[in-house]
């Protein structure tokens, strides 16, 4: 027999094994922030707002000339009401003889007197009724003690008119409308200071 070499049964070389291509890693994407107040988020609640402190209102000045004044408004009073000073009421049509009489003899300095609005005699009616002053019946009414004792309870305001009498009730602080014009009143006189 002939020496044949013997035929080897070749293994064909490992090859690589074909390299799946890779990726690098990157790390997720992270979501986006919510906004405040987005489904499923409570809004983070605010402080709870303290109350403005109310501011304190001072006391009355009495001026020592006949005048009262309120640091609260600004506004000057006089002490005494026409009452007072004349021991006459006034109908409305001659309210202004008063007024006028007042500011002709400069009273305390000043001739710019004048009847109060509503909003100024609403001032001047103690709310709280903790201030009272006597009348000329010796009742008492609702207004600072500084005022001078012996005076009436209501005065002419601005608002009243020929066409239409209102005075302003002291005792309890509304203004009235009346339907002749046959109703008298005093007065309180009041100036910016």
């Amino acid at each position: 027999m002939g020496d044949t070499p013997e035929e080897k049964e070749t293994v064909p070389a490992e090859q690589p094994a074909e390299t799946a291509e890779v990726k690098p890693k990157v790390a997720p994407k992270a979501a986006p922030a919510k906004e405040a107040g987005e489904a499923g988020e409570e809004k983070p609640k605010p402080a709870p707002k303290a109350a403005p402190a109310k501011a304190e209102e001072l006391p009355w000045i009495d001026n020592g000339n006949g005048t009262i004044t309120d640091p609260n408004t600004g506004w000057m009073w006089k002490q005494s009401d026409a009452w007072v000073d004349t021991h006459k009421f006034y109908l409305w049509k001659d309210h202004k003889e008063y007024v006028d009489a007042v500011n002709a003899e400069k009273f305390a300095g000043y001739d710019d007197w004048a009847i109060p609005s509503k909003a100024q005699a609403m001032v001047l009616f103690d709310k709280n009724k903790k201030k009272k002053c006597l009348d000329k019946n010796s009742n008492p009414y609702h207004i600072d003690p500084l005022f001078t004792a012996g005076g009436a309870a209501s005065t002419w305001i601005t608002e009243c008119s020929d066409e239409q009498i209102i005075r302003f009730d002291l005792v309890c602080g509304v203004d009235t409308p009346y339907p002749g014009q046959d109703v008298f009143s005093s007065m309180r006189l009041v100036r910016k200071a």
